[in-house]
């Protein structure tokens, strides 16, 4: 489990998530069993150095052998033309779309290794993952969020996740906690309605009632950019609190990472952990 987070106001975007890693096992019944968390998983990266180009992920940790934080790395190195033999993924960072980039991302991590390694073949059950593509296209104002979900073995093309005027906020992995907070209510509800006789062709109507009256509105487009990184964090760790003290393995953990994408600065880390002394390595990165 994880919190990934993609928060867009009119300033630019802010990627948010947790750091726990999840090792399970299948037990001779069937049932999944946790074997360890790990705290120090990485699911934000900048997928050109000193380009407003941001990733966000959630689900899968690895594929294959390889971990999502490498495969990241790795994709980088084809968008800068630093690995060469891969032409079709060369950006231009003076002329591309966002889009592009996340039609690109999907060719590599399903097509190219979910796909290869034969994880879309499993049974019962395909892995699912997912993540957001999220920055500026070249020359635009305002950013884009593109979300890529593999669940089922399949994958559909790249979604914007919201037009680029508008602006949101976006979620995955552990939803209660968010939802709760932003819509006034918890996701059991309509099945609670449900089980206390409400008819089902009413409870839509009644859900759109409750939210109505119990949203929280707290982001607006001209929501100042140090706002909406407070936000984010603040969600991202109320998630992991909840975690923590919810019966069962703490599966939403460890540092909050979080960095922010604007016209003008890029993408900037707000909040990062590292595994290495930064000032031994100044010029290490993720």
């Amino acid at each position: 489990m994880t919190i990934a987070i993609s928060l867009k106001v009119h300033n630019g975007v802010v990627l948010a998530a947790d750091s726990a890693s999840t090792l399970e096992a299948q037990t001779s019944e069937g049932k999944k069993s946790v074997l360890n968390i790990f705290n120090t998983a990485r699911k934000i990266f900048n997928l050109y150095k000193n380009e407003p180009i941001g990733f966000v992920g959630w689900g899968l940790g690895s594929i294959g052998p390889a971990s999502i934080s490498t495969l990241c790395k790795d994709l980088r190195r084809r968008f800068m033309c630093i690995e060469a033999g891969y032409p079709d993924y060369v950006l231009d960072k003076d002329n591309y779309t966002l889009q592009h980039v996340a039609n690109l991302a999907r060719k590599y991590f399903f097509e190219e290794k979910y796909v290869t390694e034969g994880l879309s073949q499993i049974t019962p059950k395909p892995p699912s993952m997912g993540f957001i593509v999220a920055g500026y296209s070249s020359g635009e104002n305002l950013a884009e969020e593109w979300q890529i979900t593999i669940r089922e073995g399949k994958c559909p093309e790249p979604e914007l996740v919201r037009p680029k005027d508008e602006t949101g906020i976006t979620w995955a992995g552990e939803r209660e906690v968010i939802h709760r907070l932003f819509s006034g209510y918890g996701t059991e509800l309509p099945n609670v309605l449900a089980e206390l006789g409400a008819p089902s062709d009413q409870i839509p109507k009644i859900m759109d009632i409750i939210e109505s009256r119990l949203a929280m509105h707290w982001i607006s487009p001209p929501m100042p950019i140090k706002d909406a990184i407070d936000l984010a964090k603040f969600l991202a760790e109320a998630t992991i609190m909840f975690s923590r003290f919810t019966p069962g393995p703490p599966t939403v953990g460890g540092p909050v990472d979080i960095a922010a994408i604007t016209k003008h600065e890029g993408f900037k880390w707000v909040g990062r952990k590292l595994w290495y002394p930064a000032e031994l390595n100044p010029k290490e990165g993720v």
